[in-house]
C-alpha cells in the first residue's frame, strides 16, 4: 500500500502554519486532561491544570534534551545551545518522561503529597496521550518501520529507497495507546500499594516498546546499539523495565 504524502501543514492562516503534529499533541494532553479530571478525584481543578501545564513543559524541555543525549550528543559537542532549538525536531520519549517525573516531584513538594502518590494516580491515563502522539508520527511519515512483504505494509513519501515497510508507528499507537491504557485500567481496578501503579506503568510501557521497536528501523545516524539487534530505544527501555519490577516489588514489601 502506497501512502498518500500527508501535508505536515493542517491549516495555513497568514504565516501561522498549524502542523498535524502539534494538532496530535494537543489531543494528547486534553485527552490526558479530560481522563484525569473526569476519573480521577483525588486532585481538584486547579491541580489538574497546573499538573498538564508543567508536565507539557516537562515534557517538551525533557523530550528535547533527551534527543539531544541520547541520539544527538555529536550536534550538542559541536553547539551547546542546540539543546534549545525545539524547532528543528527531535524529541524522546525517555527524556520527556524525565521532564514530566522532575515537574511531578516539584508539584508535589508544593502540594506537600507523595511524589508516588500522585504519580499512581496520573499513570493509568498517559497511554491515550501517548497514542495519539505516535499517529502524529504516522502522519509526518517519520521514525520509519523495516522493511517488510506482509500484505499491510507501507510505502511512505518521506522514504528515499521507496521500500515497503511496516507501519511501526501504528504498532506503537496501538500497544503504547490501546494495550497500555487497558492493562493500567486493569492494575488500578483495585486499590493498590503506593508506587505499585506507577511501576506497572513503567513495566508495560518498557514491555510494550522494547518488543515494538523490533519492527522500526533503527536511527540512521545510530544504528543498533547492542548485538546488532536492540536499538537505542530499547536499551533505553530496559532501565524502565528493571525500575517497574523494583517498584512492584519494593511496594509489596512495604506493605507487608
Amino acid at each position: 500500500m502506497i501512502l498518500p504524502e500527508i501535508d505536515p501543514v493542517a491549516l495555513q492562516i497568514g504565516p501561522i502554519a498549524i502542523r498535524w503534529y502539534g494538532l496530535t499533541w494537543l489531543a494528547a494532553f486534553y485527552a490526558i486532561y479530560f481522563l484525569i479530571r473526569r476519573y480521577q478525584k483525588n486532585l481538584n481543578l486547579d491541580q489538574v491544570s497546573d499538573l498538564m501545564f508543567y508536565s507539557l513543559l516537562g515534557a517538551i524541555m525533557g523530550g528535547r534534551a533527551g534527543y539531544v543525549f541520547f541520539y544527538s550528543i555529536d550536534q550538542f559537542i559541536n553547539n551547546p545551545f542546540s539543546i534549545f532549538f525545539i524547532w528543528q525536531g527531535g524529541l524522546s520519549f525517555h527524556g520527556g518522561l524525565v521532564g514530566v517525573l522532575i515537574a511531578c516531584f516539584w508539584l508535589s513538594k508544593s502540594w506537600k503529597v507523595d511524589f508516588f502518590w500522585l504519580m499512581d494516580r496520573v499513570a493509568p491515563f498517559v497511554p491515550p496521550g501517548l497514542g495519539f502522539v505516535r499517529l502524529g508520527n504516522f502522519m509526518n511519515s517519520e521514525l520509519l518501520g523495516r522493511p517488510t512483504d506482509w500484505s499491510w505494509g507501507v510505502i511512505f513519501p518521506s522514504d528515499p529507497l521507496g521500500m515497503t515497510r511496516h507501519p511501526s508507528q501504528l504498532y506503537q499507537a496501538f500497544g503504547e495507546g490501546i494495550l497500555l491504557f487497558i492493562y493500567m485500567l486493569w492494575i488500578a481496578k483495585k486499590p493498590k500499594p503506593t508506587m505499585n501503579i506507577s511501576g506497572h506503568f513503567l513495566l508495560g510501557y518498557g514491555l510494550i516498546r522494547f518488543l515494538t521497536e523490533f519492527f522500526r528501523t533503527p536511527d540512521q545516524h545510530i544504528g543498533f546499539t547492542a548485538f546488532d539487534i536492540l536499538t537505542r530505544g530499547q536499551m533505553l527501555c530496559l532501565p524502565m523495565i528493571v525500575i517497574g519490577i523494583i517498584l512492584i516489588y519494593y511496594s509489596y514489601r512495604k506493605q507487608t
